[in-house]
């Protein structure tokens, strides 16, 4: 999986992308999503790192079918929220305080 993670007005930022989405644009309908390395980055972490990630964010736009599963079971994104665009899957997270 790919992360990354910066700071912004709203607070830490958690971008999560599956490795074999980088790059891909996903549509369905008017809806158009382009996963870039400018956005996702190129860190390559395994699952567990991902998690500690996702456990700090305030914020976080996750794409691809196994980040999005990972998401759900760790129990960061109720399944209900997931969204299928295209081939793939995508899920944001907002942590209200």
């Amino acid at each position: 999986m790919i992360v990354n993670e910066r700071q912004t007005q709203e607070g830490l930022l958690v971008a999560v992308c599956d490795e074999d989405v980088l790059g891909e644009t996903f549509e369905d309908g008017e809806l158009s999503l382009t996963v870039t390395e400018e956005f996702y980055g190129t860190d390559v972490v395994d699952e567990r790192a991902a998690v500690e990630s996702l456990a700090q964010a305030d914020v976080a736009n996750i794409v691809g079918t196994r980040a999005v599963e990972l998401a759900v079971e760790e129990g960061f994104v109720d399944e209900a929220n997931v969204l299928e665009v295209g081939a793939t899957l995508h899920a944001q997270l907002l942590q209200m305080q």
